[in-house]
C-alpha cells in the first residue's frame, strides 16, 4: 500500500505548512479533515480542492457537496474520490479552497511516496507543523471584545511626561506639572 506525503502551504505565507501522510487509498474528504485539523480550522464551511500544476492553475474541481451551478464538466466528490485517482505524476499538486467567503487557500504539492506503511500511526497523518497557522476567525474571536476596547483606550491615555504617545505635546498648565511632580515622588 503505497503512503503519500503532502505539504500543505498556506498560500499567503508559505513559511507555514504542514506535512499529512495519507493512503493512496484515502478520500479527499480525508485530507480535507486533515488539513482543517492540522491548521485548527472548524468544519462549518464548503471546501474544495483543484487538481493543478506547478503554475498553480486550477484544473478539475473535486468537491465537497453537489452545488445546484451548471458546470461543463461536475466537479467530482471528495468522498467518492481516492487520493490515487487524482495524482498524475510525483510533483502534483493541487489547490485547497476552504470557506467560500473567507477564501482561504492552501497549495498542495506532493513531496514523497512510500510504500511502507506505519502501523504506530492511524492514516491520515501530520507529521510535520512549521509556523503559526492563520487563526480562522481573526484576533477578535481569539481574544474576545473587550481587549480591542482595553487597546483602544489606552491609545487615547495622555503620557505623563506631558507628551501623547504619539510625541505630540500636551498642555499641562501649573496644576498637571504638580500631579506629575507628586507622581515622580512615589517611584
Amino acid at each position: 500500500m503505497a503512503i503519500l506525503k503532502f505539504r500543505v502551504y498556506f498560500e499567503e505565507d508559505d513559511a507555514v505548512y504542514r506535512d499529512i501522510l495519507i493512503k493512496h487509498t484515502q478520500s479527499f474528504k480525508d485530507l480535507h479533515f486533515a488539513i482543517l485539523t492540522a491548521f485548527e480550522f472548524d468544519s462549518k464551511h464548503k471546501a474544495t480542492f483543484y487538481r493543478s500544476n506547478d503554475l498553480w492553475d486550477r484544473g478539475r474541481e473535486i468537491s465537497l457537496d453537489k452545488y445546484d451551478k451548471t458546470y461543463v464538466a461536475p466537479p467530482l466528490l471528495m468522498a467518492d474520490t481516492t487520493i490515487a485517482s487524482e495524482v498524475k505524476d510525483t510533483n502534483q499538486k493541487f489547490i485547497y479552497v476552504y470557506d467560500f467567503n473567507r477564501n482561504w487557500n492552501f497549495q498542495i504539492a506532493l513531496i514523497s511516496i512510500s510504500k511502507e506503511e506505519s502501523s504506530k500511526y492511524t492514516y491520515p497523518y501530520i507529521t510535520r507543523r512549521e509556523g503559526i497557522g492563520p487563526p480562522q476567525y481573526g484576533t477578535k474571536s481569539l481574544l474576545g471584545e473587550k481587549f480591542t476596547d482595553i487597546e483602544e483606550k489606552y491609545d487615547l491615555i495622555e503620557v505623563a511626561d506631558g507628551f501623547t504617545e504619539d510625541g505630540e505635546d500636551v498642555d499641562t498648565g501649573d496644576d498637571a506639572d504638580e500631579i506629575i511632580e507628586d507622581n515622580n515622588e512615589d517611584f
